[in-house]
């Protein structure tokens, strides 16, 4: 995941433009809003990126925690929301200190595929350790193994439609195609989980889950999942 974290701490041009930027952060702060159980939860954001909009999510909660590896990214984060007091922002090694069974939600979207299957298993390993017994993890944005670049495209020229920066996303494709954002992809890769083996990999760390209709963000050619810790059987931890 180092790589990954160094390329999102850099100046990149992921986005087409700031409407686009803004748009898709507006939107999946909207998403996650909508998993918030109560307006005094807990809620943790799992490498959470700029997080735009995180201030509308601190208003529907009781406590936002904004986790956040790579440091440059974390640095404004922390400048942004210093006055305030519902908002802490952690980095992920942070976390392991937390205490146990403290958060209501968390929320891990668009993280997996840039991490290595085991790194996978150690974040789920300490969002179980998290999260209260009745809490949720909700891991959005899954690529899937049948499912190649040109859909991301699609979904991407087709939001950009609707919102009005059709052209500067066209401009911002060619401009990605030359970027280290392509290079890096194709030296790393991404991870892929067909809905079956990511349900796998939530109950081998512990976890209930299962697919929901309705994807986090404007991919809908993506997985989401929601997974809650699952029951002891008695005798058994």
């Amino acid at each position: 995941m180092d790589d990954w974290i160094d390329y999102y701490d850099s100046t990149h041009t992921i986005y087409a433009s700031k409407l686009h930027r803004d748009l898709h952060f507006q939107l999946i702060a909207n998403d996650i809003i909508n998993y918030i159980p109560s307006p005094d939860a807990v809620v943790l954001d799992y490498a959470c990126g700029e997080a735009l909009f995180a201030g509308k999510v601190v208003d529907a909660c009781g406590k936002l925690i904004l986790a956040e590896p790579a440091p440059g990214v974390r640095g404004r984060l922390i400048a942004r929301f210093a006055p305030n007091t519902k908002v802490r922002v952690r980095s992920l090694d942070e976390l392991r200190q937390m205490a146990e069974k403290s958060v209501d939600l968390v929320v891990m979207n668009s993280v997996a595929q840039y991490m290595t299957p085991q790194e996978l298993d150690a974040a789920f390993a300490v969002i179980k350790r998290l999260l209260k017994p009745g809490g949720r993890l909700i891991v959005g944005d899954i690529l899937r193994p049948e499912v190649g670049m040109g859909r991301d495209v699609l979904a991407l020229l087709r939001f950009a439609r609707k919102h009005g920066f059709l052209r500067d996303a066209l401009i911002g494709l060619v401009s990605t195609a030359l970027s280290d954002y392509r290079h890096l992809r194709r030296r790393v890769g991404l991870q892929r989980y067909s809905e079956n083996a990511m349900i796998a990999k939530l109950a081998a760390a512990g976890f209930n889950a299962s697919r929901t209709d309705h994807n986090i963000g404007h991919n809908p050619w993506r997985m989401t999942f929601v997974a809650r810790p699952a029951l002891s059987v008695a005798g058994k931890p």
